[in-house]
């Protein structure tokens, strides 16, 4: 005990020697502004040069600048954070002290006192050079100190009795440390300052574990708040997918489930959470096995047991992991299979784009086909249309779909003679996975499934071999089909419109068709006229044809002559509308002066025109028969400008000035024109 006495007292008297050498120092630079000792701490000289090149007063050392109360409210909420954590570790390293006449402090990168721990009566001594919160203890305050020195030098740094610049602060020794935040950016300091005979080596060192301890809890704190919202943001992906996501722990059981596997399974998470995973994905279990394994699956096809019973989905399963590399848990996520195949349609095509505005005609059997498709539209029932090669019935199909109450969902087409008929079962009903040599792994859904919810349009339904009017029927009757390969019944809800060439009750006498299939089909009939049936629609026709075949190609409408429309009328179109639109097309690309003549038609509209043949004849023939052609050629002449005057009203919204500019007649004759064709308006 009195040795350890003894030792104080030899450490009292060393720290008084070296007191008195550096006072004798800050002397002569003080007088001077140089130093006279070259082992001088080297840290200390530079401040003091500073502090003398910033003209601080040696004699002074009271701090003169000290923020109002408001100021200071503001420098305290910036660092609040600093603040909060600081404190406690602040108290701790104060207990250490207690009662030694030490002060305890924490600055911002500013130099701004934000708090102080000590006795009462060395913060009442504090006060006297306004060493107090609020006062900014800057080197160009208040000369070299702990605190305005570290913030200049960045490292810790203990300035003890007449190292300091002003000759007040000679009775004080300081400790301090800086404190850096998580961007190695400065943001304050911790220090302790107390008599300067109490100096010893382990202050700084317990300074400098303090202000570790503060960077450390503010990693920490960091670190929390960038876990806590990185799984606010998790949480938020996990709740707002828009599929049905399951997080099961590796026990098997569900821990978690977002809102849409809330409406897939019908439950609600407190129902579903705690429950086992098997109870719900009785296939996918099986399918991956034991979930120690972490077996993960892609897209596989499974159902899922719900409230409502049985819903079938593409899911894919993924293990969850920790640190180690051990699973720890599950995550399936999964979609109902017939939002997968809408949207599979959406973005192949599967869907209508014609509407009733896109049928072109006013003939009375295309308006009486048009009346009875949109009184079909709303209805549930199967539709039959009939009708050529190329009269329209893909588009009636589409506009009966979009007009319907199921124009949201997809609208799925086939070609029954175009598929060969032993892939038609599987093109219609799918396959399961091994049905056959070649069939896809997972199997694959047919046409029935991919339009469930929409519509399904056959077309030449009088192909289908009679082998497989036998599974149709079955899907028709019963609203489910059964995967090739597989024993799994499948719900399907498609409203079906069928399309033929053929007159089909004839094909059931021959017994190429099923009766009861056709009976099945042929609930509302559609009969679509031919092109030469309503010739009084191929002015329209053409022209519209016309005008989207020159936008597509980039090039302004062309004139045309009178004499071609003639040609046209008379012609009898076996092909249809598909036929005309592709002699538009055809004209359009050999036509180079911007004006169409007969020239331009295909040679089979002139060879085949029963107005050419019989002009032909005629001028062969009496001078009767010449007059009885011209007659002829006139009724065409009216029948074309009657429907040019029907074109115009509707493109100028009965404008009838407007009509008669563009005709190059007066409003007068206009009148009278429409009084000979009996025109409304």
């Amino acid at each position: 005990m009195v040795q350890l006495e003894q030792n104080s007292d030899n450490g009292y008297m060393r720290n008084c020697i070296r007191t008195g050498e550096t006072h004798q120092l800050w002397e002569h630079f003080i007088k001077s502004g140089e130093i006279m000792k070259d082992d001088f701490s080297p840290l200390i000289a530079s401040s003091w040069k500073r502090c003398y090149a910033y003209k601080v007063d040696p004699y002074d050392g009271v701090c003169h600048q000290v923020l109002d109360q408001e100021e200071f409210a503001k420098a305290r909420k910036r660092r609040s954070q600093l603040i909060n954590i600081a404190l406690p570790l602040m108290q701790k390293l104060y207990n250490y002290v207690t009662g030694s006449g030490f002060l305890v402090m924490l600055t911002d990168e500013r130099g701004i006192i934000l708090e102080m721990l000590g006795d009462e009566e060395t913060i009442k001594k504090a006060q006297a050079i306004n060493f107090f919160k609020g006062a900014v203890w800057t080197e160009e305050q208040v000369g070299t100190n702990a605190i305005g020195t570290v913030l200049k030098e960045r490292i810790p740094l203990q300035v003890n009795s007449c190292e300091h610049y002003c000759q007040l602060h000679h009775t004080w020794t300081c400790s301090a440390a800086p404190i850096f935040n998580q961007r190695e950016q400065l943001i304050g300091v911790v220090n302790m300052s107390g008599p300067y005979q109490e100096t010893h080596q382990h202050t700084l060192g317990m300074v400098v574990s303090a202000a570790d301890a503060i960077m450390y809890q503010m990693r920490v704190q960091h670190q929390n708040t960038q876990l806590k919202v990185m799984n606010e943001r998790m949480r938020n992906i996990f709740m707002t997918m828009s599929e049905g996501a399951v997080l099961v722990n590796k026990s098997g059981k569900i821990t978690n489930i977002n809102q849409v596997a809330e409406g897939i399974f019908g439950l609600a998470e407190t129902e579903v959470e705690g429950k086992p995973v098997e109870q719900f994905f009785p296939e996918l279990v099986k399918i991956i096995g034991s979930l120690n394994k972490g077996q993960d699956v892609l897209d596989v096809e499974t159902p899922i047991q719900g409230a409502a019973g049985i819903t079938h989905c593409v899911a894919s399963a993924k293990s969850i992991r920790d640190e180690n590399g051990q699973v720890n848990g599950l995550v399936i996520i999964f979609n109902p299979a017939k939002r997968i195949r809408n949207l599979v349609n959406r973005l192949s095509g599967a869907h209508a784009s014609f509407y009733f505005s896109d049928v072109i005609g006013r003939s009375p059997q295309l308006l009486e086909a048009v009346r009875t498709a949109k009184l079909a539209a709303n209805k549930l029932s199967n539709i039959l249309l009939q009708g050529e090669s190329g009269t329209g019935k893909e588009l009636f199909a589409q506009a009966i779909h979009n007009a319907s109450s199921r124009k949201n969902g997809p609208f799925v087409a086939v070609n029954c003679g175009a598929i060969p008929r032993e892939l038609l079962g599987s093109e219609l009903f799918g396959y399961a996975e091994g049905a056959f040599t070649g069939a896809r792994r997972g199997g694959r859904s047919g046409k029935f499934e991919m339009a469930s919810g929409g519509t399904l349009f056959l077309d030449e339904i009088g192909e289908m071999p009679l082998g497989k009017q036998v599974s149709l029927l079955r899907a028709v009757q019963e609203k489910e089909i059964t995967r090739i390969g597989d024993d799994k019944i499948i719900p399907v809800d498609v409203r079906i419109i069928c399309a033929t060439n053929k007159d089909l009750k004839a094909e059931v006498e021959k017994g190429n068709f099923r009766q009861d299939l056709y009976y099945r089909l042929n609930v509302i009939t559609i009969k679509l006229p031919a092109l030469r049936e309503r010739p009084e629609d191929i002015p329209l026709q053409f022209n519209h044809f016309l005008k989207e075949a020159s936008s597509k190609m980039g090039m302004p409408v062309p004139r045309v002559q009178p004499e071609v429309m003639e040609y046209l009328i008379k012609y009898d179109w076996p092909g249809n509308v598909r036929e005309l639109q592709n002699v538009v097309e055809r004209m359009l690309n050999i036509c180079n002066d911007g004006i169409l003549t007969v020239d331009h038609l295909p040679v089979e509209v002139v060879q085949n025109c029963p107005a050419q043949n019989e002009l032909s004849q005629n001028f062969r023939g009496t001078g009767t028969s010449v007059k009885w052609h011209r007659q002829n050629n006139k009724q065409v002449r009216q029948q074309m400008e009657k429907q040019e005057i029907l074109r115009l009203i509707d493109q100028y919204g009965g404008n009838l000035s407007r009509v008669a500019e563009e005709m190059n007649i007066s409003r007068t004759t206009i009148y009278r024109k429409l009084k000979q064709y009996n025109i409304t308006i």
